[in-house]
This record gives structure tokens, C-alpha cells and sequence, in this order.
């Protein structure tokens, strides 16, 4: 499982080349791996019009949930941050709705910083399709 998961991390790392941020300049990539050991990857694409750009996490989501998957392992996201990256609220929201609550999230740094959570971690107490 380590060998796998610096795989999934070097998947996550390669991606922050292929994002598109003319704006911010921020970059950020994701590995999304399921259950069946397919990888997804993701990344964050700007829009002039800031409210219609995309997270790299929520970009690998949608791209594996069209392909019709739902059975997720393990997140990975990576950023030029000095301390691991941290996910956006709506980012966490997908998560929640798409993960089980106890599948690990990896987040990275630029320079190896890295740290392990929970998506019930990263979203306590969150909205769920049976609050509705």
C-alpha cells in the first residue's frame, strides 16, 4: 500500500504542470483511486468569470463519477503550499457526498509536507442527503 500510495501522489504532483491558471497562478492536482484501483486525475481550470472555474479535487470527482464509478479508496491533493493543501468548502461538500466518511484524504506540500485525514475529518458535522 505505501509503494501505491507515493504512486498516487506522483499522479497528483504531475498534474499541477497540466493546470490551467492563468489567473491565480495557484496550481493544484489530484489522484482519485477506486476501489477497483482505477486513477482519475485531476485538476483546477480558471475562467475569467472566477465563479465557473474548478478545483482539481471536484474536477477528478466528476470525471470518475461520469464514468460511472462510486467506489472510492483514496484522495491525494497536491499544491505549491508550504504546509499541505487544504481542500474548499465546496470541495469537502462533494466529498462528503460522494465518499464514505472514513476514506483517508491525502494532502501535500511543495516540499514533502504532508497530511493524512478522514473526509469526517475535513467535514465534521456535515450536510448530508438524508438531512434533506
Amino acid at each position: 500500500m505505501a509503494k501505491a500510495k507515493e504512486e498516487w501522489i506522483a499522479v497528483a504532483q504531475k498534474a499541477l504542470k497540466k493546470a490551467y491558471v492563468p489567473y491565480s497562478h495557484f496550481p493544484v492536482g489530484a489522484c482519485l483511486v477506486t476501489k477497483q484501483e482505477n486513477i482519475y486525475q485531476g485538476i483546477n481550470i480558471e475562467n475569467a468569470s472566477y465563479g465557473l472555474s474548478n478545483c482539481a479535487e471536484r474536477t477528478a470527482i466528476f470525471k470518475a463519477v461520469s464514468e460511472g464509478e462510486r467506489d472510492f479508496e483514496h484522495l491525494v491533493i497536491a499544491g505549491n503550499t508550504l504546509q499541505p493543501i487544504s481542500p474548499c468548502g465546496a470541495c469537502r461538500q462533494v466529498m462528503v457526498e460522494f465518499f464514505e466518511q472514513d476514506m483517508p484524504v491525502t494532502l501535500i506540500g511543495e516540499h514533502g509536507a504532508k497530511k493524512e485525514m478522514t473526509v469526517e475529518q475535513l467535514l465534521p458535522y456535515s450536510f448530508i442527503g438524508q438531512d434533506l
